[in-house]
């Protein structure tokens, strides 16, 4: 192995920052962009995240074709702590792609926690792999390019906005009934609700945007109607009547798995589908929220 690494999961829904115990000059990111083959933009707390939405598949479920912010988007984001730096992400794999990166992640020393499905009857079917590591950064970032050209994973820039975003739903309704604000990203809405307490993994912190938030996305399917997805982070005592909420309310549950090796309290993600009208749907997902310890405005 190159260098030591721990690793951990995070969820694969929408924007995903780090916390820093330092900041790195933008020189330092140019290299990184440069040795990675795509750049990024600087968050608070120091965090380069430059985000890889898989907007080369074309994903099927149930008629619905899938946007890359609903469930397809790839991520890196970098920090510096300390004397090295941090890098974690989620990497949208097809079937024959996870073998060939697989092989070169390990080859470079850089750990898998979590490899696993989000979603059902999916065409093609897509796959997550989590990923996290200490070394040089720009050393990280060209291991990380070379795992990625072995999938087709677009490392070219994605075109601006030529205006400001819209979407064919009810936000405000949406907000109200769920007690969250969203955001528009790449024609889904995106609602992240914090959990009432703490989370740590291995004694760090893990904050909200590093995937111990509720995550909640919509894209509008016409009609009023919407395609929802994401994931309910849970303890153990809240699996089940979550479960049993989205259940009574027509949402299917698609997976249920951990992201993180050490993590304080243990945790379960639980992903979720359906497409049906967007205020029952919503409703049918704060009768969840309402099982669950989340923060409370």
């Amino acid at each position: 192995m190159k260098r030591h690494l721990f690793l951990f999961a995070t969820a694969a829904f929408g924007a995903i920052t780090l916390a820093s115990s330092g900041h790195a000059d933008t020189g330092q990111w140019d290299a990184v962009a440069k040795a990675l083959g795509k750049s990024g933009t600087e968050m608070p707390g120091g965090v380069y995240r430059v985000g890889l939405p898989r907007s080369d598949l074309h994903v099927v479920i149930d008629g619905v074709a899938l946007k890359p912010a609903l469930a397809l988007g790839s991520w890196l984001a970098f920090a510096k702590m300390n004397d090295s730096t941090m890098v974690m992400g989620d990497l949208v794999l097809t079937e024959n792609e996870i073998s060939p990166v697989m092989k070169k992640l390990a080859e470079e020393g850089i750990d898998i926690t979590a490899l696993h499905n989000h979603l059902l009857r999916a065409k093609p079917a897509t796959f997550y792999m989590h990923i996290l590591g200490h070394g040089d950064a720009v050393t990280l970032a060209k291991d990380m390019h070379d795992a990625l050209v072995l999938s087709k994973t677009p490392l070219a820039a994605a075109p601006a906005p030529a205006a400001a975003p819209k979407i064919d739903l009810d936000t405000d309704l949406i907000d109200k009934t769920l007690g969250a604000k969203g955001k528009i990203v790449g024609g889904v809405y995106q609602i992240g609700v914090p959990r009432a307490d703490p989370v740590t993994d291995n004694g760090m912190a893990v904050p909200s945007a590093m995937g111990s938030a509720e995550a909640i996305n919509f894209q509008p399917t016409g009609k009023g109607k919407a395609a929802i997805t994401g994931d309910f982070v849970l303890t153990a005592d809240e699996v089940n009547p979550v479960l049993r909420a989205l259940r009574a309310n027509g949402i299917e549950v698609t997976a249920l798995h951990n992201h993180m090796l050490d993590d304080q309290p243990r945790l379960f993600f639980m992903h979720f589908w359906a497409n049906d009208d967007a205020e029952k749907l919503a409703k049918g997902l704060r009768t969840a929220l309402d099982k669950i310890a989340i923060a409370r405005s």
